[in-house]
């Protein structure tokens, strides 16, 4: 049991962001399997502890890698990348999200039916798109990346990553405000 590998080699899995999501989901329900702490009920408490922490790390690393968004801010910390919190992002992308929150505030305001509906759905439909064209951009980026920073490729798998974290906030405000359309 080794906690030092990256998750990509605890699951074998090439470092890459496009990540075949059912080979993913086969290795961790092996992995789960053999870790699973119900299996060392008989073992030794360190043995039992280090189980544990094994099951935690390989849960860890399952939600990241499966979670496009997590799998690209790790991906980038693997690279030497922190993400910041107050990133430098470029105005017309800034522009945008102030046009998508006006519409999503417009949407909410026209209350419960049917074209309200067809609206929120369009809506989501919009920023899916957004986030899948991010994601192709991220994915390229990393693509052409030297394993050091500095790189450009990295800066701009960086910026894509900063519109994701954007993109997935304003879509998960927009889900709740869908719910309230919807009567949830």
């Amino acid at each position: 049991m080794d906690l030092s590998r990256d998750y990509f080699e605890l699951f074998q899995l090439p470092r890459v962001f496009d990540v075949e999501t059912s080979l993913l989901a086969e290795r961790y329900r092996a992995m789960q399997q053999q870790v699973h702490p119900d299996r060392f009920a008989g073992a030794t408490d360190q043995e039992q502890r280090l189980a544990m922490q094994y099951a935690t790390y390989v849960n860890e690393a399952y939600a990241t890698l499966r979670a496009p968004l997590a799998r690209a801010i790790y991906m980038l910390d693997l690279a030497g990348r922190d993400i910041r919190e107050n990133p430098a992002l470029d105005p017309a992308f800034l522009m945008e999200q102030i046009e998508l929150r006006e519409d999503l505030e417009a949407l909410e305001a026209k209350g419960q039916g049917t074209e309200a509906e067809a609206d929120a759905e369009r809506f989501m439909a919009r920023l899916d798109d957004g986030i899948a064209a991010l994601e192709v951009e991220f994915s390229g980026a990393m693509s052409g990346a030297a394993p050091e920073g500095g790189d450009t490729a990295l800066d701009a798998a960086e910026q894509s990553v900063y519109k994701l974290q954007f993109l997935h906030k304003l879509r998960a405000e927009a889900s709740a405000v869908e719910e309230r359309l919807l009567g949830y």
